[in-house]
């Protein structure tokens, strides 16, 4: 599964917006059944996204395994020919990940939707699971489940459980996980801040709720030009130095700090 740096949400509900965000390129489709969908919307919701999903590329977010719906979206899941993977929200232990995942159909991935104290807690084992592709962090829920109220902009009351997240994905060997929402539609400028300092923690791009995120996100988990003429420094002297530590900008260059650079550059 190729990593995204955004994936889109967009309402099951509202087909007429399929295409239009579709266009917006994101880096994947994210149709919605689950919180964007009124209860009495959700069948209808459901024939909507499977349908698209035969003809089109794209992600689905099922509804919770504890739902009354949940049970009919994993059964429609095999008339949609293009998906791309399926989002489990709710994501909180193993075992629940792991009966979903058996539920599947062959090769569709699942990208697990952590968003409670007990899902980030488990996410080394929801991680490591067989079928399992990558973590997203559910940041507002979170929030919710936990008793916390985070801090904006920075919510460093979220730092540990959006590192937890991070280290679990490297250690099982997943693609960086998907940091949550940002729900100020009109502040590109919050946005990226926010994005960037997500990129600092490790994530390897986020959820996005409106065509008009995409860019800006995009844009923040590009290297600046200062990092990438940092990179070029770095690369250049370690190739002179034959391999010996150097010094750039009064830092010592080592192997790590050459591979971040060689990472940066490769963005």
């Amino acid at each position: 599964m190729k990593p995204q740096v955004t994936l889109l949400f967009v309402p099951g509900d509202r087909p007429e917006r399929f295409l239009k965000a579709a266009a917006c390129d994101a880096g994947g489709v994210l149709v919605d059944l689950e919180d964007a969908v009124a209860p009495e919307g959700k069948a209808r919701a459901r024939d909507a996204a499977v349908a698209w999903l035969a003809a089109h590329d794209g992600y689905l977010r099922i509804n919770a395994v504890d739902t009354p719906w949940y049970d009919e979206d994993m059964a429609a899941l095999a008339a949609a020919r293009r998906l791309r993977g399926v989002v489990l929200p709710k994501s909180a232990t193993a075992d629940q990940v792991a009966g979903t995942v058996r539920g599947l159909p062959a090769g569709v991935p699942l990208l697990a939707l952590v968003e409670s104290a007990l899902g980030v807690r488990e996410a080394a084992a929801i991680a490591g699971l067989s079928g399992v592709a990558r973590l997203l962090f559910g940041s507002i829920d979170f929030a919710l489940d936990a008793g916390i109220t985070p801090s904006e902009p920075d919510e460093p009351e979220l730092l540990w459980a959006r590192s937890a997240l991070v280290v679990a994905s490297k250690a099982a060997g997943l693609p960086a996980p998907l940091d949550g929402v940002y729900t100020r539609l009109e502040d590109e400028a919050g946005l990226m801040a926010s994005s960037r300092r997500s990129r600092q923690l490790g994530f390897g791009g986020r959820l996005c709720v409106h065509p008009r995120q995409v860019e800006p996100v995009h844009r923040a988990w590009r290297p600046t030009e200062a990092e990438r003429d940092w990179a070029r420094r770095v690369v250049a002297a370690a190739g002179e130095s034959g391999g010996a530590a150097v010094r750039v900008d009064g830092q010592m260059i080592d192997r790590p700090r050459l591979e971040l650079a060689r990472s940066l550059l490769s963005r």
